[in-house]
């Protein structure tokens, strides 16, 4: 992971996400592709290269849930013991938007998703990305499978994106991260993936 401590290198990798890049990296769970949350340029472009129904919002990402809280209002304490339990980890909980989550992340709704991920190499280029958050979905035209290897997220989306990051041997397990709605003190999964909750 030298990539990341080349003070170049990450000088380069910001001034490309500020101007609307694009990345792709592994995950614990499938490869991914982010941008800077307050990037419209870039948020457009994960939709445009992906064919992505501008319906369907993006999720925010980061090492630590110290940096996600500020995006995220009325969290129940149900979710906040999830969160104790499974963050890092194959978790998204989807909660209230604060104002300092763009509308065109969340597709226009009033929620957003967000995740701590449980894999060295994302932890690792969070640590260096200005604001150590990313705007992500899946490293996959839609419809298609999710890229579960660092050949695939290449074959896949390679040549739309500014960088593609090796997983330097911390590779994803290829099983897709639950996804529950933490409104109102409820929770409700919308998608059952590698963790149970409920």
């Amino acid at each position: 992971m030298e990539i990341f401590n080349d003070k170049d290198f990450v000088k380069e990798l910001n001034k490309k996400l500020k101007n609307g890049g694009v990345v792709s990296f592994v995950t614990d769970t499938v490869w991914g592709v982010g941008c800077l949350p307050d990037s419209e340029k870039g948020v457009d472009n994960i939709y445009e290269l992906k064919g992505r129904d501008r319906t369907k919002p993006l999720i925010l990402m980061s090492d630590r849930v110290e940096h996600l809280l500020p995006y995220v209002k009325n969290i129940p304490e149900k979710a906040k013991a999830l969160m104790n339990k499974f963050f890092p980890g194959a978790l998204t909980l989807i909660f209230e938007r604060t104002e300092k989550t763009p509308l065109f992340v969340t597709s226009q709704k009033e929620t957003v998703g967000i995740r701590v991920p449980d894999n060295a190499v994302f932890k690792r280029l969070c640590e260096v990305v200005d604001g150590h958050v990313l705007a992500t979905t899946s490293a996959n035209i839609s419809n298609q499978p999710s890229a579960k290897s660092y050949i695939e997220a290449e074959k896949n989306i390679g040549k739309y994106v500014d960088f593609v990051f090796q997983d330097y041997g911390h590779s994803a397990k290829g099983l897709e991260s639950t996804v529950a709605l933490a409104v109102n003190n409820e929770i409700k999964v919308l998608r059952q993936g590698e963790i149970k909750i409920l």
